[in-house]
């Protein structure tokens, strides 16, 4: 660290944050948790006329910036890392009245996102229950003896955001009928076999699902060929 107190960033000066025990050479406070070096001397803020100025930790980079952009006078405070060999920043002083209009504007910000990110969750909702809807009438279409309440079951569980399901696919997302027929069958699956139950006793998830094809298949082909339902 330099002799005196120099600026590490354009206008702001350096104030130490040191490891050993220091008085002020000028009034005798001490032991000092901050500190100016003078003329190879150290300083306490009031003696150094930075008294009046609040630590700010490092961490919260908006908070930091729109801070050290209020304040007329500010002070980087540093601490010397024996491992590195250097000093690391740990924080800023700036003026009160500054600080508080920075969390004023953090708050603010905050605030916006808030609302951006509840019109963006409504948003999602709306497309979601206009794809759910569009996917269960795709389902109904194809397998026209598949009860309605039935098809927006398997719409909404195939389509669920997060999921990682076949509605979120592209294919699904599409429509297209190989995505669509997909969903049905892992519905059936679980729904009207017994595929849950010899997974849970130990079969094999191939051999399981080898057991209960006929039956899967048997929905399918009862609700693809039924007529349509009013």
């Amino acid at each position: 660290m330099a002799a005196s107190a120099t600026l590490l960033v354009p206008g702001g000066l350096v104030v130490v944050q040191p490891r050993r025990r220091k008085r002020c050479a000028g009034c005798r406070r001490g032991p000092l948790s901050l500190l100016v070096l003078e003329d190879r001397v150290p300083r306490c803020l009031r003696c150094a006329d930075l008294g009046h100025l609040v630590f700010l930790p490092r961490g919260d980079t908006a908070l930091t910036r729109r801070a050290r952009e209020e304040s007329t006078l500010w002070a980087v405070v540093v601490r010397f890392d024996r491992r590195r060999g250097r000093y690391e920043r740990r924080g800023l002083l700036v003026e009160e009245p500054a600080l508080a209009r920075a969390e004023a504007r953090c708050l603010a910000d905050a605030e916006a996102r808030r609302r951006r990110q509840a019109r963006d969750a409504r948003r999602r909702a709306a497309e979601d229950e206009r794809f759910a809807a569009a996917l269960a009438a795709e389902i109904v279409r194809l397998f026209p003896g598949c009860p309605a309440e039935r098809a927006r079951a398997i719409a909404a569980h195939a389509s669920a955001r997060g999921s990682g399901r076949v509605g979120r696919s592209a294919a699904g997302r599409a429509l297209t009928e190989g995505a669509v027929t997909s969903a049905v069958v892992a519905a059936v699956r679980h729904v009207d076999t017994p595929y849950d139950q010899l997974l849970m006793s130990g079969v094999p998830r191939y051999e399981a699902r080898r057991r209960i094809a006929a039956a899967v298949t048997g929905v399918l082909r009862e609700w693809a060929e039924a007529a349509d339902v009013g």
